[in-house]
């Protein structure tokens, strides 16, 4: 009988440590490899001024709230003018930095688009950080005001649209930086040249491959064709983050849900980004897909060269502009 005793206390001892150590160290060993790399850069931004997309939550948010900690002005662009006051004033609450404004900016129109642009040169004397952050992923088909499909309108040309609007002020407040929030989803990416706006056949997921690879392409030629003018581009991959852009795929809701512990948190999802707008030794560093603030395995269909150029003059000639 008390053989039996000490044997229960023993298999609950040892139940016991097997749960601590998965508990205390197993568990937090794979959280902290599931949130990845971490910028370390103590680098301020006093005097600096940064525009970031799409900032009003998620992963935007997060990197305006890191900017804005560094003395950072912090130009919000958001559709939504009430969301992006509210993460505004949170921000200015939590950084005590008062220098945090929000602006209008509908990507999916490229009026908007050019009114933002006018106001902020209008505005603003320089532009230092230029971060496309905002996106659309796996929504219903649909067109944007000029008739692009959505994800492809929105994702690239719209934030190519941007930054050849405010490239000259990049280029006067050089060294600068530009950061394309892309994907590992690039890696399934293809230019359809012959179906750009997926008219003749959709796939959300597909599409949404498409312009997450033209991000990587187009940071990719901006970067050859800046050289010289001491303004970087780079593309970063976020990782999986916990953020509102799943919200057109029931699917990928779920799994987020099921699986948030093995997701990052949209802090964690904006450390590349941050790291590619601060890092001291990235200073002359262009051309490059970063993910974990590391330079990161870029499909092959991502390091073409003819498809970038292609891409760039197709871009160009559907926005009517000129950019050599």
């Amino acid at each position: 009988m008390l053989a039996e005793k000490k044997m229960d206390l023993g298999t609950v001892a040892l139940a016991a440590g097997v749960i601590g150590f998965l508990r205390y160290w197993i568990l937090p060993q794979i959280r902290k490899y599931v949130a990845g790399g971490v910028c370390k850069s103590t680098a301020r931004l006093d005097g600096k001024t940064v525009v970031i997309t799409g900032a009003n939550t998620g992963i935007g948010k997060e990197t305006a709230k890191d900017l804005a900690l560094r003395g950072a002005r912090v130009i919000i662009a958001c559709r939504d003018f009430a969301k992006g006051e509210a993460a505004a004033n949170e921000i200015r609450l939590e950084t005590g930095n008062q220098a945090v404004l929000v602006r209008g900016l509908d990507l999916a129109n490229t009026a908007s688009i050019r009114q933002f642009a006018e106001a902020f040169l209008k505005e603003e004397k320089n532009l230092h950080i230029l971060i496309n952050n905002a996106g659309v992923m796996m929504c219903p088909y649909s067109k944007t005001a000029d008739g692009f499909e959505l994800q492809f309108g929105v994702n690239h040309l719209g934030h190519f649209l941007l930054t050849y609007l405010l490239i000259e002020a990049l280029k006067e407040a050089a060294p600068s930086r530009i950061i394309n929030v892309s994907s590992l989803a690039h890696v399934f990416g293809r230019i359809k040249f012959h179906d750009l706006q997926s008219e003749q056949s959709y796939d959300g997921g597909l599409a949404y491959c498409q312009s997450k690879l033209a991000n990587v392409l187009c940071t990719r030629e901006m970067a050859k064709r800046l050289q010289g003018t001491r303004v970087t581009v780079n593309a970063v991959h976020p990782g999986s983050v916990r953020s509102e852009l799943v919200r057109h795929s029931t699917l990928l809701s779920l799994v987020w849900r099921l699986f948030s512990f093995f997701i990052k948190t949209p802090k964690e999802g904006a450390q590349t980004s941050i790291f590619c707008a601060v890092a001291e030794e990235l200073d002359s560093v262009s051309g490059v897909y970063f993910s974990d603030c590391h330079p990161a395995f870029v499909a092959p269909q991502g390091r073409n060269d003819k498809t970038a150029r292609e891409l760039w003059d197709v871009s160009c000639k559907l926005l009517g502009i000129q950019w050599t």
